[in-house]
């Protein structure tokens, strides 16, 4: 028990000292140098502002969305614009396109996924095997709040 508590100890002592020495590393050390400034008497401090980046439309969501099923854009959703997406999304699944779908049909890409899941083929899955069947998730993106600079930093050197 005693090797155990010292090791522990000396584990943490070690963590410590290296937490300690690269606080230390990053305060001596900038990242990023300082960007020299331009010193040429044609440019007045205007000329240093860097320009507006574009910015995006201000459309909420739900303009995106009227957007996207109005198909002929006159600002009016029939409903044939409504119920394409549906008719596309049944017209995949009715693969012998009779215009009806059977259970097969409806369920052809479950099986599909339980025959790829069932890596023994006993018709049964297995906790192992049932993992693999797990959607897979996007990760939201990152949002970056990073605001232009609107004056150039001030020079202490010219005065």
């Amino acid at each position: 028990m005693g090797r155990f508590l010292a090791g522990v100890g000396s584990a943490l002592a070690l963590m410590a000292a290296g937490f300690f020495w690269w606080q230390s590393r990053s305060e001596a050390e900038p990242v990023l140098p300082a960007a020299p400034l331009a010193r040429h008497a044609a440019l007045s401090p205007e000329a240093l502002i860097a320009p507006e980046p574009p910015r995006a439309t201000d459309r909420t969501r739900e303009q995106k969305r009227f957007d996207r099923y109005d198909k002929d854009r006159n600002d009016i959703i029939s409903e044939e614009e409504y119920l394409a997406s549906r008719r596309k999304a049944f017209a995949k699944l009715d693969v012998n396109g009779d215009g009806r779908l059977s259970f097969d049909e409806w369920a052809a890409k479950t099986r599909e996924k339980f025959g790829k899941a069932d890596t023994d083929r006993s018709r049964s899955l297995t906790r192992g095997e049932f993992q693999t069947t797990a959607p897979v998730r996007k990760a939201a993106p990152k949002r970056i709040d990073c605001p232009p600079t609107t004056k150039p930093p001030a020079d202490s050197d010219d005065e």
